[in-house]
């Protein structure tokens, strides 16, 4: 072996030594000290990072929690246990947390709403906006159909059915992600509790709803005339229910004429 081959391996295994030290030093002189409690609190939330929380992810919401940010209760989809848990980490009273579920504002499926033009584009509902009339359907206010609330759903608790955004109350979490992800505004996040719910959100005058959906709601204040409660007012052709106000009996169901008010 040359002398010239050893010191080549000579100054490369030189160079690695000392570059491994340098690292060594440097990572233990940089290291971030892992808050032990933050380090707790992330292990009892769901690592859906699903944003529910108004974080950027589990950690930042674990994070949020130690650092007094947030509620212990902050993660909607962990819900009460793992609040109760975080409670206890943090020595801390968990407060009893308000179950949410998405919810569609509209009632308009193929056969009751009309259709202006068949639509060959792009399956995806913000893209409609650039299309004219924003979509197919001749109503402006209802579900485009093509699913980026299902897409945006970790879960799989929402589907398109009959050309409408169904929710599946029980397997939904509440983190709110369909919500954002609908250009229309229709999914509201809603208490689970709640009773009744007015299921469309156009705002058109009844004659123009009635000349396009047989489901919307044309603005008639039955439903509020006849409420026991007054826990309906129709504002801009639509009615809208106080959730606190209402104590389920049904009379605006029975009273309204396009039965666009479900018991949910």
């Amino acid at each position: 072996m040359s002398m010239e081959i050893i010191l080549a391996a000579v100054i490369v295994g030189g160079t690695g030594l000392l570059l491994g030290l340098f690292l060594g030093l440097a990572g233990k002189k940089f290291a971030v000290e892992i808050d032990e409690k933050e380090q707790q609190v992330r292990e009892q939330l769901p690592g859906n990072n699903c944003g529910g929380c108004g974080f950027a992810g589990c950690d930042a919401c674990a994070g949020a929690i130690v650092a007094e940010e947030a509620p212990v209760n902050a993660c909607p989809v962990g819900g009460d246990e793992a609040a109760a848990k975080i409670a206890g980490i943090l020595g801390k009273e968990a407060k009893k947390t308000k179950r949410m579920t998405a919810f569609v504002h509209c009632a308009g499926t193929c056969e009751k709403t009309k259709q202006n033009y068949d639509y060959c584009g792009v399956k995806d509902c913000e893209m409609l906006a650039f299309v004219p009339s924003g979509g197919p359907k001749a109503c402006h206010g209802g579900c485009l159909s093509f699913g980026n609330c299902m897409n945006a759903c970790a879960f799989g608790a929402i589907q398109v059915i009959d050309g409408v955004a169904v929710v599946d109350r029980e397997k939904c979490r509440g983190c709110g992600q369909c919500a954002l992800h609908c250009p229309k505004h229709l999914i509201e996040m809603i208490s689970y509790e709640q009773k009744t719910a007015v299921v469309c959100s156009s705002r058109e005058k009844g004659k123009a709803v009635m000349a396009t959906c047989e489901a919307g709601c044309i603005g008639c204040k039955k439903c509020e005339r006849t409420c026991p409660q007054s826990a309906i007012r129709v504002e801009e052709s639509l009615a809208n229910i106080d959730p606190e106000k209402c104590t389920g009996c049904g009379a605006c169901i029975e009273a309204c004429p396009r039965n666009i008010i479900h018991r949910i």
